[in-house]
Parts: structure tokens; sequence; C-alpha cells
């Protein structure tokens, strides 16, 4: 579960309760890149208890607004589970839900609208603000902000590209931002930049690619797709090891002796392994 994803989630307008249901729901599931999301639309249904075609109708409805996109698919034994990333740069252009600075408290009765200056006998005066007045409360961005966020990332992942190959800066701006809109994390594509200029380094001015071309081409695409092959592959390489340790527990094998207590941890996580079969092995206190 992403905190930040959630809690980007919950202070947006989106239209209705049951679209905000949905997309509260699968941010549950994301990462704090918005990404990781697999679950089944009857998945959502059974714990959202909506209708099937609500459901179906909302994911569609979220894709075609850019709120969500697909980013693979996960096999499961009915087929295939589609993956989906959450764009949080959509979700922070929405209307925010955060209230007014003004128009609030009772017209008939006034409330003090600051508190007391405190005692006038030894001359200390109180806070300037109550805890709950707005000045203390930190806002969601703006979209304005947002956008100035999105621009340093941009300007960042342009600086990066090698410098003798640096051509077409508006068009190549134009590509990032385009990637970024579409849910591209700025910190793989920022990645995939400077793979590419350490993979090219050395090369003569005819085998390079410049960079109003290379974006263009979205040619940073090959190196997100490795880098994912590598995240999978270690993913799966921890699941392997992960299970090997949780046979250990529940057979006791005198190499539980071996299991550091972050890995007892990430077994319980996992859900491999119970209390019991923790204390039996002499894993836990």
């Amino acid at each position: 579960m992403s905190w930040r994803v959630a809690n980007e989630c919950a202070e947006r307008r989106f239209g209705s309760a049951a679209r905000k249901q949905i997309i509260m729901f699968l941010a549950d599931k994301a990462s704090d890149d918005g990404s990781g999301i697999w679950c089944s639309k009857g998945t959502i249904q059974r714990h959202t208890e909506l209708g099937e075609s609500t459901v179906k109708r909302t994911i569609s409805d979220f894709l075609k607004e850019g709120i969500l996109i697909e980013t693979g698919r996960r096999p499961c034994k009915n087929g295939f589970t589609v993956i989906y990333r959450i764009v949080l740069a959509r979700v922070m252009a929405l209307e925010s839900m955060a209230e007014p600075d003004e128009g609030t408290g009772s017209t008939v009765d006034p409330v003090q609208p600051e508190p007391g200056t405190g005692s006038t006998m030894d001359g200390v005066r109180g806070p300037r603000w109550t805890p709950n007045h707005p000045e203390t409360i930190h806002k969601p961005p703006t979209r304005k902000r947002a956008e100035a966020a999105v621009d340093e990332r941009v300007e960042k992942i342009w600086a990066a590209y090698p410098k003798d190959r640096q051509r077409g800066k508006a068009a190549s701006v134009g590509a990032i931002a385009e990637a970024l809109a579409e849910g591209i994390d700025p910190d793989d594509l920022l990645r995939a930049v400077r793979a590419y200029a350490t993979e090219s380094a050395g090369f003569t001015r005819s085998k390079v690619c410049f960079a109003d071309n290379w974006f263009a081409a979205r040619r940073w695409q090959r190196f997100l797709e490795m880098a994912a092959e590598e995240r999978e592959a270690r993913t799966t390489l921890a699941a392997d090891h992960h299970a090997r340790l949780a046979a250990w527990v529940r057979d006791r094998s005198p190499m539980c002796k071996h299991i550091t207590a972050p890995q007892v941890t990430a077994l319980m996580a996992a859900g491999l392994v119970t209390d019991g079969q923790l204390r039996a092995a002499g894993l836990a206190g």
C-alpha cells in the first residue's frame, strides 16, 4: 500500500462515490509511483461491493481519461490479470477537496476569528494562529505547482542527455512531457537516458542519436523494458529465496539459525509462515 498515492486520491474529486471507492481500492494496491496494481475487475467488484457493470465502466473511463494506464499483464489461472498504474500527474490535476479559506463559521453569532492575545498582566501575547487555522494546514499542491514540478523533472531528464547530442530542445522536452503524462516514471526515464549515455560513450558521430530523434522515437522504451525484466528477475529470485526459508521454518531445519530478523519479518508479511511455526523453529522470542 502507498500512503502517498492514497492521500493524493483521497484529496481529489473523482465525480461520484463509486469512482472514488474504486480509485481508493486501486491506490491501496499501488506502489509510491502509482505502479504495480494487479487485481481483476472481479476482485475490485468483490471488495467494493459495486455492480459488475459499474466496475467495468469506471475502469474503462479511468483509462480513457488517463487516470489509469495499462503497463502489462500477469498470468493467472483464468488467463491473465491486467497490471495498472495510477497516473499521479492526472490525479493531481483534478479538483481539490480542500476547504476554502473563507466563508466558514457562524454569521449569526460570530466566532472569535483569532486566538486571544494572552495575559495583559504579564504582557505575553498568544499565538498568531489557532491550531486549525488555514495558515497552519499544509494544502495539497495546486495545478500550477504540480506543473512546475513536472517541468523541473523534464529539465532534469533533458540535461542528462549527452551534451554533444542535444538538439531540438523544444521537441525533446515536448516528447519527455508526453511520456510523463502517460505515466512513465520520471526516475525510470532519467535512468534510461543515463543508461543510453553510458552505452553509447565513445561512439562515433555516425553511430549516435540526437536528442530530438531519440525521444521522438521513444528509444528509451528498450531501457525501461530491460530494467523491468531485471526487477522481475530480482523479485522472482527473492520469492524463491523466501520460499526456501519458509520451508526451513516449517521443517524446523537447523538452517533456521541463518535466518535474520528482517527475513523473518518479510516471511511474516508475505504470509509464508505463522507465529507458531516461527516459535517451533526457535525464531520467535
